[in-house]
Order: C-alpha cells, then structure tokens, then sequence
C-alpha cells in the first residue's frame, strides 16, 4: 500500500513464483532419483536400511520389452549374495577386508550387481550378443587379425586358454567378447580386458593363466544373460586388485 492505495509489483510476484517452482523441481527430482538403488544400506556397525531425505516416491510399475514381464520401483529389495569380507575398521565406508578368495566371492572391483537371468535383446526381440556360429551375416575383417584358434596369455605370461569364437553385438557390430576354451571350460573374455597382437594371440593383464578356468561360466553356450555378463565382468576386474598377492599391497 502507497498513499492508502494498493498496488501489485508483479516482477516480485514472478520471482517469487520463479523460486517456489525451482525449489518444488529440485526436491521432485531428487526424490524421483531414488526409484533406483534406494533404500540405502549402511556399512560399519551400522547395518540397517535408510530412505535418504524426503523418503521413497510412490511405486510405479514398467511393462517390460518383449513379454519380459514387470518391474515395480522402488521395489521389494534385491535378492544379495552373502558378502564374505568384513570392513577394517568401524566407520561407515572403512576398506573391506576379504575373507577367501576375493574374486570368486566377489567383493570389492570383483562385486558383480544381482540382474535378470535373461540374454539382453535387440529391437526386433533376438538376443544382442551371440557366438559368430549363430551369427553368420558378421565377420572379422580381413585387415584385422583373427584371434580364433590362437592362445591367450594371463599376465604371468603363460597360456592359460584358447580362442575358439567371438561374440558380436548385433545392435552395435562389434565384437564384445571372445569364447575361450579354458582346460575344456568354455568361458567368455571381455574384449576391453583383452590385446589381441598381430599374430592373433591374445594378452591378458587382469588375471593369471590358471585363472581363466574360474570364470563364471554359461547355462546357455549360445546366449550370456544380463547375471551372466555382470559377474564375468566382475571377474576380470577383480584380478586388477586379487589377481595376484602384491596388486593389493601399497606402493610405497
């Protein structure tokens, strides 16, 4: 009110009303981002379940590509793998220290995420990755070198497997793996972890020779399901830290 009359100062109103909304934005979309990996799971001796600030968005149900069925979130919680380490210390986030065998108990780089125990799909509904022998329309080009029927060498330098297929993803053509014949156990190497040289022979950094037979293997030889390829990931990025005594000893 000026002079016993009222008047509206409308660019305060809108900042106002600017300010209201950003601020309604900002915590909508701070509690949508929790559909995913909420609640929280404290470590140390805390060891219970927390919502995180303003607490879980209501339940929405997805239909599933392909008649894979639904998925509600947030959800009931994850099936978890027993975790077989225990921290170092009693604050929430000291280092876990394993108790066995760390990459195939995985823990830390070697943890792998609980997934559906179902191959990853194209557009039209087919498996994404499958061997060159279900996929006959790829092929290695002919000025790159054919790492089939060659050796792969763990980082103490021996031979550990041989080539005897490659994986490509249809919907990206690339090769994503390459099938290995490890002792007679067919397993699959991430063709990130892997250096194939000129000759075709394969170099691998992350794990030794005897190694390759521990790989999680496949329930289907011509299909890896989302589990599958989660925790033979795992497994190679483990052995950066596991694979040998002194990767996880400090440097100085």
């Amino acid at each position: 009110m000026v002079n016993g009359e009222f008047y509206f100062d409308f660019a305060a109103i809108m900042f106002t009303a600017f300010v209201g909304a950003f601020v309604y934005l900002v915590l909508y979309l701070h509690k949508e981002g929790k559909r995913e990996g909420f609640p929280i799971r404290h470590d140390g001796r805390v060891d219970d379940y927390d919502d995180g600030v303003g607490g879980l968005p209501p339940q929405k149900t997805y239909r599933l590509a392909h008649g894979q069925g639904e998925r509600t979130v947030p959800g009931p919680m994850p099936e978890e793998y027993e975790l077989k380490a225990e921290p170092t210390g009693p604050a929430p986030g000291s280092p876990l220290e394993p108790t066995g065998d760390p990459m195939v108990d995985g823990v830390g780089p070697a943890a792998y995420a609980i997934r559906p125990e179902h191959p990853d799909l194209t557009v039209d509904g087919r498996p994404r990755i499958v061997p060159l022998r279900v996929d006959s329309e790829h092929h290695v080009n002919s000025n790159d070198p054919d790492p089939r029927g060659q050796a792969v060498y763990g980082c103490d330098g021996e031979q550990g497997a041989t080539v005897v297929d490659l994986w490509v993803d249809r919907a990206e053509p690339h090769f994503r793996y390459a099938e290995l014949d490890a002792g007679g156990k067919r397993v699959l190497l991430p063709m990130t972890m892997a250096r194939v040289k000129r000759d075709g022979s394969v170099q691998v950094k992350s794990i030794r020779s005897d190694q390759f037979q521990q790989v999680p293997g496949l329930a289907n030889p011509d299909q890896v399901t989302l589990q599958e390829e989660d925790k033979i990931v795992a497994f190679y990025g483990g052995g950066t830290l596991y694979a040998t005594p002194d990767r996880s000893e400090p440097w100085l």
